[in-house]
């Protein structure tokens, strides 16, 4: 029986992995919306098996290996494949110098490269406990699917020049060294999380009037606010 909740938090790991598998192969053939459903999906699993480790006291070496190998297909890849299909194949991008737009397509991989450092980064770093340093992945995973639902809106070449530009200054964010604030709750109380609070309400009204392209807002904000906070400290 002791093995078996031990591993409770490694198999609910290793459903956000499957997720996150789910999530490429959708990339591939564009399916831009079940890739968000599957990237959800992993984001839930992310949060449940910490809880699980935590509530089981079920903590482990392998643990945290694996969550690491899974936040990289789920929240590495999987976008970096989604926004490598959107300007590889999206007719709205033909315009940008169409005899080299699969090359520019490919940039889309420094999300999962720079994904991988933040998350090794994150791992040795014994600085970031109840807080970040630089953007977590999951978050920089969420800004990418408004990103893709927005540019499938737009008409103009110039966005796939500025979603070049964005990979590299969020390939940037996830490996610097800016504070960011954790999203996680440790209670419910409105002066400790009132940050919090404001990132869920932004977050449901940007969903409720630009659908999921609104989550690129938010994490924006997101940024925005931890960068506001650090000046503080």
């Amino acid at each position: 029986m002791n093995v078996i909740v031990k591993n409770i938090p490694n198999t609910i790991t290793c459903l956000n992995l499957l997720s996150g598998c789910f999530a490429c192969i959708f990339a591939f053939q564009g399916e831009y919306d079940w890739v968000a459903l599957c990237i959800g999906l992993s984001a839930l699993f992310d949060f449940l098996d910490g809880m699980a480790a935590r509530l089981l006291h079920a903590y482990s070496p392998l643990g945290k290996e694996l969550d690491s190998l899974a936040d990289l297909i789920s929240f590495g890849l999987a976008p970096g494949l989604m926004v490598m299909h959107l300007m590889a194949y999206n007719s709205t991008f033909h315009g940008m110098a169409s005899e080299y737009q699969s090359w520019w397509a490919l940039s889309a991989l420094l999300i999962p490269v720079f994904s991988a450092l933040r998350l090794a980064k994150f791992n040795i770093d014994t600085r970031q406990t109840t807080s970040f340093i630089g953007l977590p992945v999951p978050a920089n995973a969420l800004f990418w699917i408004g990103i893709c639902q927005a540019g499938l809106r737009m008409e103009s070449p110039v966005c796939g020049y500025a979603i070049v530009a964005l990979v590299i200054i969020f390939s940037l964010l996830l490996v610097s060294e800016i504070p960011m604030f954790s999203l996680k709750f440790k209670n419910l109380k409105w002066k400790e999380n009132y940050l919090r609070y404001l990132i869920i309400a932004v977050a449901a009204i940007c969903l409720i009037f630009f659908g999921l392209s609104g989550l690129a807002a938010t994490i924006g904000l997101y940024i925005v606010l931890s960068l506001l906070t650090a000046r503080k400290r």
